[in-house]
């Protein structure tokens, strides 16, 4: 009987050795608007093994507009968030907390946490018991993004230098309500627990390590070992060039993470975090998935499996499909990962042996 998608992603993270690699895209509006017959095709040939829970939250008074149209769009902190481009999600222009001495003006939304939690978890546990996908939670906690979000960028790492103005404070407030977020949670039945925050630029980490370790690495153990104890899995996205951080994030207990592969050296990727924590995703959306050359989409693919993948498992073949992005490309992906796996399962192929011909 052949594994279901919850089971196919479980061996990839448990390195039990799937019977093919495990597909999740990000589908943003952008791209169905753009392309709808092609979206739909992608989806109807490759469907994705991982799902996201259904949203239980309440919607406070403060969230106003639509993300992802153009205009102005209010979240429940608050934050005024400007788009000019619709489709894809708009910046913070002027940021809310002008003073970080005056971080006590800042109310976490903990008014849309579920008020009713029993009827919540029934509803999400009922979602879980009706799907064999693989499903992530509703809640994405992200303190520093959430920090520059109050602050502003600029700000906001000027404060990193001097915690002690406010700086620790606010971060601590930040992280204490996304616990009882995580907490909702990890009381339900969904297979794992996810969370986020950008912390590369192109070329490196935003901060030192060191700052990094004191102040962030703490936050994010407490995720995973609210995720563990429960017997969830820790899933984390972080953008940019991460590759400093890579084994603080094993130690911290992620067991998944999704970052920009392409712009980091592959091969010290692999010597830091190869076989210790499963690489989800994701496929260069700066250029690879803009190439109108389906070939430079396998080529892609060929270089994350040289790299990173195992027969074992340890890959979740991801890309986030969105502005820029071609549909040919993006199938291309696809297909070169599952020939990769169809390969191996037939004894056609091993782990080291991927390249065509």
């Amino acid at each position: 009987m052949p594994a279901d998608s919850r089971q196919l992603v479980t061996a990839a993270l448990e390195f039990t050795s799937p019977r093919r690699v495990p597909r999740h895209m990000w589908l943003l509006p952008w791209a169905e608007r753009r392309y709808p017959e092609q979206t739909e095709l992608l989806q109807e040939r490759f469907p994705s093994d991982i799902t996201w829970a259904d949203d239980v939250y309440d919607i406070p008074v403060e969230k106003r507009g639509d993300p992802y149209a153009v205009g102005t769009y209010v979240d429940e902190w608050e934050c005024e968030f400007v788009n000019v481009h619709g489709g894809i999600v708009g910046e913070v222009k002027q940021p809310k907390l002008r003073d970080v001495a005056d971080w006590r003006s800042i109310r976490p939304p903990y008014d849309v946490l579920p008020h009713d939690e029993l009827a919540a978890r029934d509803r999400v546990n009922r979602f879980c018991a009706e799907s064999d996908l693989f499903v992530l939670s509703g809640c994405g906690p992200r303190p520093w993004e959430r920090y520059q979000f109050l602050r502003g960028t600029a700000d906001a790492m000027v404060d990193l230098t001097s915690p002690e103005r406010g700086a620790a404070e606010l971060l601590r407030a930040i992280h204490e309500f996304y616990l009882k977020e995580v907490e909702f949670w990890t009381g339900t039945d969904v297979d794992g627990i996810f969370f986020q925050d950008d912390w590369g630029s192109q070329n490196s980490l935003l901060i030192s390590p060191s700052s990094w370790r004191e102040l962030f690495k703490p936050l994010y153990r407490d995720y995973c070992d609210l995720a563990h104890a429960a017997g969830k899995f820790a899933f984390m996205h972080s953008d940019g060039n991460i590759t400093a951080i890579y084994e603080d994030l094993i130690e911290a207990g992620v067991d998944a993470i999704n970052s920009q592969l392409f712009c980091m050296d592959m091969t010290d990727v692999a010597q830091r975090a190869k076989g210790k924590i499963t690489f989800w995703g994701e496929i260069d959306r700066q250029h690879v998935l803009a190439s109108p050359d389906p070939q430079v989409g396998r080529d892609a693919v060929q270089k994350v499996a040289r790299h990173l993948w195992d027969a074992t498992g340890g890959v979740i073949a991801q890309f986030s499909f969105e502005l820029a992005g071609v549909p040919e490309t993006a199938m291309a992906v696809f297909d070169e990962w599952e020939r990769i796996g169809r390969e191996h399962n037939c004894g056609c192929g091993t782990m080291i042996d991927v390249k065509r011909g």
